[in-house]
């Protein structure tokens, strides 16, 4: 996990499950209608609380990679096991977000052939996310962000071995925390978004959605039939 994902809530929807008072929305929607297809280096919105309140914001699907890294694929998960790492410490103790979404794509089969499936809670999800700022290679200055990802539990594992690090509303609150932490804070972070995760990660299901979502490029993000079960 994961390499796409879904999230179609409407504006009052994510106001509602995660800012309460909304802030300015003009200020962050504009450039975002909801997509059944988000992929990397796509926007997406998260949200987060730089200690004024929480808001929304768009931010890139992706990490500056370090110097050792400098090809490959775009960086877009962070497991679990190493956020109070080096590489990822630092937005760890001081820059965590959520990303909220209807559910994510996962796929089973041989290249060529592969089955897409589908993977969705009972609402939209929070998972949990990092957030820091990147320069792209057009100099461009933008937010990213990465997804946290854990072992997968249920529905998740039939079909890959990591999931997204989902949240329930109170460890929300707690992930939002713009509070730096210390080296005991982070551990019991570490602990709540365990549990957290696998509390949540047992109401996660699954079905077999149509194969033209395989295809980033030619997909259409606005199309809801995408996440529906294949016929």
């Amino acid at each position: 996990m994961c390499g796409r994902f879904a999230m179609d809530a409407t504006t009052d929807d994510l106001i509602r499950q995660f800012v309460i008072d909304g802030g300015r929305p003009e200020d962050w929607w504009r450039e975002f209608h909801g997509s059944y297809s988000i992929a990397p280096t796509d926007d997406a919105v998260i949200v987060r609380d730089r200690g004024e309140g929480r808001f929304l914001e768009l931010a890139r699907w992706d990490w500056q990679k370090p110097v050792s890294r400098p090809k490959g694929p775009p960086i877009i998960n962070a497991r679990i096991e190493k956020l109070d790492t080096g590489f990822w410490a630092p937005p760890f103790t001081a820059a965590r977000c959520v990303v909220p979404m209807r559910g994510y794509f996962e796929w089973t089969g041989q290249k060529g052939d592969k089955t897409p499936h589908f993977l969705h809670g009972g609402g939209l999800l929070a998972a949990a996310g990092l957030t820091w700022s990147m320069d792209l290679p057009t100099g461009e200055h933008t937010r990213c962000f990465v997804v946290v990802t854990r072992e997968a539990r249920d529905a998740g594992g039939e079909v890959h071995d990591r999931m997204p690090a989902f949240l329930t509303p109170d460890a929300a609150d707690e992930w939002l925390e713009p509070a730096k932490l210390d080296r005991g804070g982070r551990e019991g972070m570490l602990a709540l978004l365990d549990a957290a995760s696998a509390d949540v990660a047992a109401t996660v299901t699954q079905h077999v959605v149509d194969r033209k979502v395989n295809n980033s490029r030619t997909v259409d993000p606005a199309d809801p039939s995408v996440i529906e079960p294949a016929a």
